[in-house]
């Protein structure tokens, strides 16, 4: 299912290469959440951002699901593609990122990123639950889970779990147009995160999420 969806792209996109920044020298900001949970920040770490949305837009092979939740079965309200390890990605600038990410970070995680997970957000009423990625070792170990935002922003709400442990307030953070989080530590244990729906007008987005081996 590719798409074509209008996209106001950023007055900063108009003129830039679509690139990434090197983290060497762009080092991302870190938040300590605590119960030894963290996210990294780094905003518009790829310039160019709304071309690369508009290719995997109309490249990707997008697929629908649907759910059992209670008593029936539903739409999942975003559509989805995944590539693992050994597929070969839609776009070579999502190898680069990843092999970025997985030598910026490697020495901290133990391993290297290896899967690709992709989310397309149609408009306001798409959004994801509460939930951490705790599907395989997330549920049992620490483990980062990095996401670049491209497209129109749209708003990452982060919240702590008392039953494992951790306190806090909630953390929101506006994602879209080349930015970068990652979620690391016990973060996929200890927090939730959710795209909440809004009646707001607003854009597509393409969340572009970078995992481990066995990471969900």
């Amino acid at each position: 299912m590719a798409l074509t969806t209008p996209l106001q792209a950023s007055l900063f996109d108009e003129a830039e290469d679509v690139r990434l920044r090197p983290l060497q020298h762009f080092a991302p900001e870190r938040i300590d959440l605590g119960a030894g949970a963290w996210i990294d920040l780094l905003p518009g770490w790829l310039t160019g951002a709304d071309t690369l949305f508009e290719r995997l837009a109309t490249q990707v092979p997008w697929h629908a699901e649907r759910r059992k939740m209670y008593d029936r079965v539903v739409d999942v309200p975003r559509l989805l593609a995944f590539y693992d390890e050994e597929d070969r990605l839609p776009d070579p600038l999502l190898r680069d990122a990843r092999e970025m990410l997985s030598a910026h970070y490697g020495a901290e995680l133990g391993e290297s990123f290896a899967t690709l997970g992709l989310c397309y957000y149609r408009d306001g009423r798409d959004s994801v639950a509460w939930h951490g990625d705790t599907i395989g070792r997330g549920k049992t170990e620490d483990t980062m889970v990095a996401i670049l935002s491209v497209g129109e922003p749209r708003a990452l709400l982060l919240r702590p779990r008392p039953e494992a442990g951790a306190s806090g307030t909630t953390v929101r953070q506006q994602l879209g147009h080349g930015d970068l989080i990652v979620m690391g530590g016990s973060c996929q244990r200890t927090w939730e995160h959710a795209i909440p729906k809004t009646a707001r007008a607003v854009g597509p987005r393409i969340s572009i999420q970078f995992r481990p081996r066995g990471v969900r």
